[in-house]
Order: C-alpha cells, then structure tokens, then sequence
C-alpha cells in the first residue's frame, strides 16, 4: 500500500482501534499516532445476519468483535463528515472490514483511498511501515 504523505490510516481489529497519519513519503511511510479512541460496540446489527448455533459454537462469530468495527465505522464517519483528515486508508482484518463496509458514510466513502484485509492489530508502527511498503 502507498500511502500518501499526510493521509490517514486506520488500522482496526476486533479488539483494537489505532488512527495514523503519514508524516513521510509513500516510498519512506513515517507513521505517528493520531488518536486511539476507545469505543463501545453498541451496535449488535450484525447478529441479526450471524444467528446460527453452529457459528456460534465454533466461534466463527464473534458479536462483540463486529460491535467495535461498526464502532470504529461510526467514529471514523464522524471524522470525514467534521473535516478532519483529506485521504484515509483502512486496514482491519477481514472480518473486521466486512462489518465496517456496511457502516460506510458517503462522506467516508469519499475520502477512503484505499483498503486492506489484513491483520495488523498490535503491531509496531515500524512494522507496520514495513507491511505497508511490502503490498
């Protein structure tokens, strides 16, 4: 992923919410920490699309982590809609991005450069420089 000097990047498991910003190039990514808000999933949407036993008890469904990616959704839509960054890119985990892919403002949408299915949550930020450069 290149990501452009001064853009964001949000980076969103199902636990952890971590906002960033590029201060360097795209070639030589310089990343800071911008915010780390802590959400509360409140919005259990999901569990209507994530009813069955068998998920449950095999624990391919996790309720709580798909709260806290609508969460981060709203807080990030929140953000677009206030002005308060030009360009964002996501990366969360597949499931994290699926859950917050239907909580996308248009706002956000306009303002998104770029998304990645990855899991980062708990990284580095050297490392996940060095994730950014390698895709």
């Amino acid at each position: 992923m290149r990501l452009p000097h001064k853009a964001h990047l949000a980076i969103v498991d199902g636990e952890r919410f971590v906002l960033m910003i590029n201060n360097g190039s795209p070639d030589e990514p310089s990343l800071s920490e911008v915010a780390k808000p802590e959400l509360s999933g409140q919005n259990y949407s999901a569990g209507v699309r994530h009813q069955d036993d068998i998920g449950q008890q095999k624990g391919n469904t996790d309720l709580d982590e798909l709260a806290h990616a609508a969460a981060a959704a709203e807080y990030l839509n929140r953000m677009a809609m206030d002005g308060k960054f030009e360009r964002l890119a996501i990366v969360a985990d597949p499931k994290s991005l699926g859950e917050m892919r239907r909580h996308y403002h248009k706002t956000l949408k306009d303002v998104l450069i770029e998304e990645e299915a990855k899991t980062v949550g708990g990284e580095s930020i050297s490392r996940i420089e060095e994730k950014l450069l390698a895709t």
